[in-house]
């Protein structure tokens, strides 16, 4: 059983501050793939300003090394999660999601997690922000970045103090050494989480033009995570380079990001230079057994796997006729179908329940996950940064 020591309020009041700093209530976390500091929305300053302000401080941005935080100097380890109670008819707890960068000071609240949206429930319960229900407990849950709501299960034996968080068991999720107890996402209503609707430009297919390249066919797709699925050989890449070698490659990576700067456009989300979406996917035929291949900008840097909720639009791209990644996929069945996404480290498995009344339409996605809590206790912020009253670099879809 886990048992937290992280009790003491965030103004500091319960204890003096730490050689002027304020220490703040905070679990460390794993959720899937993905890791970074969490917090109790009332732990935090109220304020944007000075919320945000205390973030970049906790993880050490902007510094490429976060040589001075938490942060892990990589884009999927300068994550934070903010999760309060809900007031909300049908909804137990509200999460907000932060991303934030090893170079830079924005604090950005407008795309979703999945990742770390599965590192939600476990905290809450390692909080006290919510009681263990039985043996698994299950809590609604509504992402404040997007309007996404998901029903996430997670273990909750009896103890010899209680019940508790179940952290060991046989779930193994490619990206992350051995197994864990499986935390379950059904995700509810994900389509057009951030664009207008699951195809915001109203295709199935779109074309873009890339300088370099010419024409280029794409699938711009929101169901959960705005993207733009493109073919890898659209750029004569075969889609099964590794990381390092996308990262490396400058020529590759401007010409994605023009294409990405022009689908923005397309997807009605305007400029989208200073914005982490949407993401960027190169597709290629399956080579391990699996149903499609993809290698994930994030957007700028090539994921070492995939992130869930792009895994989730990847897949239902696979699922309708007509899109890039169907042309490509290997799938079998037409109403709930299991999509295996291979990705750098592994693959991801998803599965779909496709209206059987209209194939254009995924009626539920839903996905296994793990989480672990590796530490808890106060992160400690300077208090002239506490109290700072810089403007706010923040967007938030509420």
């Amino acid at each position: 059983m886990t048992q937290s020591t992280a009790l003491r309020p965030a103004d500091g009041s319960g204890s003096p501050p730490t050689g002027g700093q304020v220490p703040v209530p905070c679990w460390f976390m794993r959720g899937g793939t993905s890791r970074g500091p969490f917090f109790r929305a009332a732990d935090l300053p109220s304020q944007t300003v000075a919320r945000d302000a205390a973030l970049l401080a906790v993880m050490g941005s902007p510094d490429p090394r976060q040589i001075d935080g938490l942060g892990g100097a990589h884009p999927l380890t300068s994550k934070a999660g903010i999760v309060g109670r809900s007031e909300r008819e049908g909804i137990d707890l509200e999460f907000l999601f932060a991303q934030l960068q090893p170079d830079s000071n924005v604090v950005d609240t407008t795309p979703n997690c999945g990742n770390m949206l599965a590192a939600v429930v476990p905290f809450a319960v390692e909080s006290s922000l919510l009681a263990p229900q039985g043996d698994t407990t299950t809590a609604r849950v509504l992402t404040l970045n997007t309007g996404l709501t998901a029903d996430i299960t997670i273990s909750t034996p009896e103890g010899p103090s209680g019940r508790y968080v179940e952290y060991a068991g046989d779930t193994h999720i490619d990206g992350v050494p051995g197994t864990a107890a499986p935390v379950t996402i059904n995700f509810l209503g994900t389509a057009g989480s951030v664009c207008s609707s699951l195809l915001p430009t109203g295709h199935l297919l779109d074309r873009a033009e890339v300088a370099g390249v010419g024409t280029v066919e794409v699938t711009c797709i929101d169901n959960g995570q705005p993207l733009v699925i493109v073919e890898a050989a659209a750029f004569g890449r075969t889609g099964r380079e590794s990381p390092a070698e996308l990262n490396a490659d400058e020529e590759l990576k401007a010409r994605i990001e023009d294409l990405r700067l022009a689908c923005g456009r397309l997807m009605g989300l305007g400029d989208v230079t200073a914005r982490n979406y949407p993401k960027m996917t190169l597709v290629s035929p399956p080579t391990g057994g699996g149903s499609i291949t993809t290698r994930s900008f994030i957007p700028h840097v090539c994921h070492e796997s995939i992130g869930v909720l792009a895994a989730v639009t990847v897949a239902t791209a696979c699922v309708l006729r007509g899109t890039v990644a169907h042309r490509l996929a290997a799938v079998e069945g037409n109403a709930d179908v299991t999509i295996s996404v291979e990705h750098p480290a592994g693959e991801f498995s998803v599965q779909l329940g496709v209206d059987p009344a209209d194939p254009g339409q995924v009626a539920k996605s839903a996905l296994l996950r793990t989480a672990r809590l590796i530490m808890a206790g106060d992160a400690l912020v300077p208090r002239s940064v506490w109290h700072t009253d810089a403007p706010s670099t923040e967007e938030h879809h509420s």
